[in-house]
């Protein structure tokens, strides 16, 4: 068995930023358009009427500020809210792949490899853009890597969950080196119409590379000391889209072929679950919860990663403890927690340990315990 590290990093992010105030204008512009089209229903009690959202509610209720997007004119159009993509030919690069080329550049660049260093693409996200063929295989193609490639999908959780695949594989020699890519269009599967979720989601890509610690010549390793995953089935995070759906003769609009959640339940059951599981993963490694420099905590809402803190470490996380760059790019599902490790991990000082952890539908939760080298 050979000891893993964590060599190097990438981060795409999107090209448009939208701010709450400017979503809020648009989602009040389609609630009152859509209240004034069914008035009559509303006023018999057969439609329930929308309610209009605020800028107040949605930091108030996520900590949210901001996202970043791949398209803003078909989000912020109010008789449209969703993306416009132009339709791509298969003989051009997809734009999952397109965006996971861009941070898994610049992950090896900071790693000091080259795609021919790769033997192993993951490509982990919360949904992909088609069935088949993987589109891990098409990056793996686009970057001239060799080796091997899969998709794997675990929700929010994809992330942590492809990056135990890959350490596992390095760790047992059949890859010296592997990638991970997370290209989260999460603007695409998120119910912009639903004032309790039309806030939640944004876009980015991440990119890791992990490899053999005595190949790493990086000057910025991290010594991946231990995985954990667990899952437990939930329908309170659900998305029933799929190739199925249009043998149901569903509508493509219809609420369940998006993103919808029960937000009071995923956190009662999430929280503790999460706080649980990373601290039986860190005690199983000899350390106290106290005594983890830094948590990079799957970013979907603020008040979930102030209560997980605050279980781990007896007090409110300040944001050296626990950084959040939800304010920011909002929930950018796999993504958040390798956003946060991203950003936050330079102070660091040689042999502190920290923790990398996301949680979501399934119920699934991924941990991995590393130091820096």
């Amino acid at each position: 068995m050979h000891n893993v590290v964590i060599s190097g990093t990438g981060l795409w992010v999107a090209p448009n930023v939208i701010g709450n105030d400017e979503l809020v204008a648009a989602f009040n512009a389609y609630a009152q358009r859509f209240n004034a089209e069914h008035a009559d229903a509303i006023a018999a009690g057969t439609v329930a009427a929308v309610p209009e959202s605020s800028a107040e509610f949605i930091e108030k209720a996520s900590g949210i500020k901001r996202r970043y997007v791949v398209d803003k004119a078909g989000v912020l159009d109010p008789a449209r809210l969703r993306p416009k993509f132009d339709p791509r030919p298969d003989d051009q690069l997809s734009l999952q792949a397109e965006i996971a080329v861009a941070a898994a550049q610049q992950a090896l660049a900071s790693a000091g490899r080259t795609a021919a260093d790769i033997d192993l693409v993951i490509c982990a996200a919360s949904n992909m853009q088609r069935p088949y063929p993987a589109l891990a295989v098409e990056i793996q193609d686009a970057l001239g890597a060799g080796g091997y490639a899969f998709d794997m999908n675990v929700a929010c959780s994809s992330a942590t969950f492809g990056l135990e695949q890959a350490i596992n594989a390095v760790k047992t020699g059949t890859a010296r080196a592997a990638l991970v890519v997370d290209p989260e269009i999460c603007s695409a599967h998120l119910a912009w119409q639903d004032r309790d979720c039309h806030f939640i989601f944004g876009d980015v890509c991440t990119a890791i590379v992990v490899e053999r610690a005595d190949a790493a010549s990086a000057a910025d390793r991290w010594e991946v000391l231990g995985t954990r995953l667990a899952t437990r089935f939930s329908n309170a995070i659900r998305n029933n889209a799929g190739f199925l759906s249009r043998c149901e003769d569903r509508d493509p609009a219809e609420r369940d072929q998006l993103f919808r959640q029960e937000g009071r339940k995923v956190f009662k059951e999430v929280c503790p679950m999460a706080a649980e599981h990373i601290a039986g993963h860190v005690a199983s490694l000899g350390f106290e919860t106290t005594g983890i420099r830094r948590y990079w905590l799957h970013q979907a809402n603020l008040a979930m990663n102030q209560l997980i803190g605050k279980r781990l470490l007896g007090h409110e996380a300040s944001a050296d403890e626990a950084p959040v760059i939800l304010d920011e790019f909002a929930n950018t599902a796999s993504a958040g927690s390798i956003i946060a490790f991203h950003r936050h991990r330079a102070d660091l000082a040689r042999g502190d340990v920290g923790v990398i952890c996301s949680f979501g539908a399934g119920y699934s939760i991924g941990s991995l315990v590393v130091r820096k080298a």
